[in-house]
């Protein structure tokens, strides 16, 4: 499944390995988001506490299948 989070405020590119190697983009209008494939909820789980611990405000959470590959 892939993600694509969004957060105030712009996030360092530092935390990307922190955040299993999620993309961090800087959008418009302070936000930060954050993408790419989560392996399960237990990981996602774990990504969303790190974003508390930092006291990350959480703007927006959307999921989407991943694309399958043309056979």
């Amino acid at each position: 499944m892939r993600y694509i989070i969004r957060v105030k405020g712009h996030l360092d590119p530092f935390w990307q390995e922190w955040f299993e190697h999620l993309s961090i983009t800087h959008e418009s209008g302070g936000i930060t988001r954050l993408s790419g494939p989560i392996p399960d909820r237990a990981a996602l789980y774990g990504i969303l506490l790190k974003m508390c611990d930092l006291g990350l405000t959480l703007l927006s959470l959307e999921a989407h299948e991943a694309a399958e590959a043309p056979e």
